[in-house]
Formats: C-alpha cells, structure tokens, sequence
C-alpha cells in the first residue's frame, strides 16, 4: 500500500513540474526576444514608423520645411538656435591689426579685498569691525576670519565698495589689498 501511494505522489508531482515547465515556455515566449546589438560601423535599423516620418521630411519644400521647424519650435518650447557660419568657426580677417589698437582697453568692473596681514595690539578693533561689515558674522566667526589670514574679504565688487572696506579696515589695523 505505502509503494502506492509514493507512486501516486510521484505522479502528481511529476505533472505538476511539467506544468510549471509548460507555463515557463509560455511566458518566455510571450515576453519580447531579446535584440541582438548591432555591432559598430552598421547602421542600427531603423522603426517603420520613424523611416516614414524621415521620407515625408525629406519630399517636403524649403518652404514647408522653414514652417516645419517653426511649428515644431513653437511646440516643444525651443529657444532659437544661433546660426553657424559655414565653416563652423569665423576665419580671422586677413590684414592683421595691432591687437591693442583693434581691442579696446578692457575696464575692470569687480575687484576683490584682500587682508594680508594686521596688528596685533588692535586685534579686537578689527574683530568688531569685521562683525560689522560682513553681513551675517558674529564674534566667534569674525575672530576666525581674522585669524585665518590672509583671506579675501569680498569678491567681485564695485571698485567704490572696495576702497570703503579697505579704509574701513586700515583704520583699525588690517592691511588690505585690492585686485
């Protein structure tokens, strides 16, 4: 009786197995195949859909093209693209001028306070003031912006601003520089 009922076990097993293996198959091969990559140097095929869409492109007019472009621009929210001279780059003029004479003399516009160095015996002074003119500092950092010298104060500000705060800062013992 017990070699019966291992026999009918086995059985059951057995479809069930072949089931799941029948199942597999089936779902493998509704799954998409995978693709071969298309090795380098071969043109990647190209959808029905796309090639179709590129064939009308190409039977169309300058016209038709010219109004193609801006539709498409007005669409997608493309900015307009600057237009390229033919070679790519523009060539240099032939009769070469003086640099100097042809490129006008360039104003410097931002500057940047350096402070080099300090005096040790207005150290305070000078801590106080730094908390002072630099927006968001307290004591604690601007005594570790002093002590980090040289450091630079500012960057990038107007040449007015820039000589405030070196005389802002001589006065109470920096020495500071400006580039």
């Amino acid at each position: 009786m017990n070699g019966i009922r291992i026999i009918k076990n086995v059985n059951l097993q057995w479809r069930s197995l072949s089931r799941c293996s029948v199942l597999r198959q089936e779902v493998t091969q509704t799954v998409t195949p995978l693709t071969i990559p298309v090795p380098e140097g071969v043109d990647k095929p190209v959808s029905p859909k796309i090639e179709k869409i590129v064939s009308e492109i190409t039977n169309l007019n300058l016209l038709e093209v010219s109004e193609l472009s801006q539709v498409l621009k007005k669409r997608l929210n493309l900015p307009d693209a600057p237009i390229m001279p033919m070679g790519g780059f523009a060539m240099a003029p032939a009769a070469a001028v003086d640099e100097e004479e042809a490129a006008p003399k360039a104003v410097k516009t931002s500057f940047t306070v350096k402070m080099t160095k300090f005096d040790d015996k207005q150290k305070v002074a000078l801590i106080k003031e730094v908390k002072g003119l630099l927006e968001g500092f307290n004591l604690v950092q601007a005594k570790k912006f002093v002590e980090s010298v040289p450091t630079v104060v500012k960057a990038d500000i107007s040449k007015d601003e820039a000589e405030k705060l070196k005389e802002a800062l001589t006065k109470v013992g920096a020495i500071i520089e400006i580039e």
